[in-house]
């Protein structure tokens, strides 16, 4: 984007005047809201300044700068009530070069910085509160997840191997990084929102979770407590229902331009799942609040690698059972594979549909087989494992949402 000196000074004024104001409030004694402007406007000048006599004019005036807050924080020192803190002086660095940015034609780059330096500064106080709730077994996770998204990730060949040149190691571990991100954000929200959360919300972060662990855990308390049956029967229903949320999300994440021909008769099954735990909820479950139980963090390095794992022989068995054995062997392969994980289907059903391997109409059924298929493997916990009275109230809500289910596969147009 091509600006003139003035446009770059006014939107370097204006961003100075965002940061300085944020250091205003916060009492900062280095710099504030007439200091910031005029580093950013030093950015600018010296960006311009480089063009004509070299790049060392910026590294001139970083240093300068630098030189200025080690002499403001030296002085600062003598103060008895001097609080250490590095904050508001890197954040001067930082609006020096957004001002250099902009003479670059960064100008996006550098708003975006801008803005994200202020909502830092002004977010002290819940990142400090955030990073004091992450224990030794969050951050054991979040590294985990780093590994798992930003070391190895990156090194996996990008090609095609196997049959049908289907297993590209990098696309396959994409996937992996994307459940176990999602599965990361529930886990985030119920550490920050905490345990005591009530049964909708321990529904729907329970589905963001895990809806399988949900559904186990939520059995076993209410056979010691049969009280709370209809509680745990809108958290089990209700962590099913987020499932086509998940489904719907990861879709749009990794076969966007199919997204709208998926996106109807998969958001019309949400729709019968949320009227069946609205139905549930309304009759009975509020005399019990559950709150979710506590949850270990879903980064486990082997049970990413048993999903790669599952994922890649999904997606060999739907492009096989396409090729060889027809629309009852695409069939039989959704119903197995959704029994116990519906991410694994819904990824290679949208990876083939991407690479126009399969028939939109097709591959969304085949989705929509899996995700009642799950819900046949659900009941069947809750049966084994629950108390006859949620047993009673899940058999009769998934009966109703797989028989609306059925009737969408065969009456859906197209």
């Amino acid at each position: 984007m091509e600006l003139t000196l003035l446009h770059q000074l006014g939107i370097a004024l204006g961003l100075g005047l965002l940061v300085g104001l944020q250091r205003e409030r916060a009492a900062s004694r280095i710099a504030g809201i007439r200091t910031f402007p005029l580093i950013t406007g030093l950015g600018v000048l010296c960006g311009v300044a480089a063009w004509q006599f070299g790049g060392w004019i910026v590294a001139a005036g970083l240093v300068a700068l630098a030189a200025l807050t080690v002499t403001a924080n030296a002085l600062r020192s003598r103060s008895p009530d001097t609080s250490p803190g590095m904050t508001t002086e890197v954040a001067a660095l930082v609006m020096f070069m957004v001002g250099v940015a902009l003479t670059l034609g960064h100008v996006l780059a550098a708003i975006v910085t801008g803005a994200a330096v202020a909502l830092l500064l002004h977010w002290k106080a819940p990142l400090h509160a955030f990073a004091e709730k992450i224990g030794p077994q969050e951050f054991d996770a979040l590294m985990r997840f780093a590994l798992i998204s930003l070391v190895i990730l990156p090194v996996l060949p990008d090609h095609g191997y196997g049959p049908y040149e289907i297993l590209n190691p990098r696309r396959i571990w994409m996937m992996v990084v994307l459940i176990v991100g999602i599965s990361m954000a529930g886990y985030v929200a119920f550490k920050l929102f905490g345990a005591k959360l009530g049964t909708l919300a321990a529904g729907v972060l329970g589905g963001l979770i895990s809806s399988t662990a949900t559904t186990v855990s939520y059995s076993r308390r209410s056979a010691g407590h049969p009280e709370r049956s209809p509680a745990a029967a809108v958290v089990i229903t209700l962590a099913s229902t987020v499932v086509f949320v998940r489904v719907l999300f990861e879709i749009a994440v990794v076969a966007p331009s199919i997204f709208a021909d998926t996106a109807g008769p998969i958001s019309a099954m949400m729709g019968v799942m949320i009227g069946v735990s609205a139905v549930l909820y309304f009759t009975g479950s509020g005399r019990h609040e559950l709150e979710i139980e506590d949850e270990s963090p879903p980064s486990e390095l082997g049970a990413a690698i048993a999903f790669g794992l599952l994922y890649a022989v999904v997606l060999l068995g739907v492009a096989f059972a396409e090729e060889h054995l027809g629309s009852r062997g695409l069939y039989a392969v959704a119903a197995v594979s959704g029994l116990t994980d519906m991410d694994a289907i819904t990824l290679s059903t949208s990876e083939l549909m991407r690479t126009d391997q399969l028939a939109t109409d097709t591959g969304w059924r085949l989705i929509l087989v899996g995700s009642l298929a799950n819900l046949v493997f659900k009941g069947g916990i809750v049966s084994v494992l629950g108390h006859r009275t949620l047993r009673r109230r899940i058999v009769l809500a998934f009966a109703s949402a797989i028989a609306a289910g059925i009737a969408i596969l065969f009456l859906w147009p197209g």
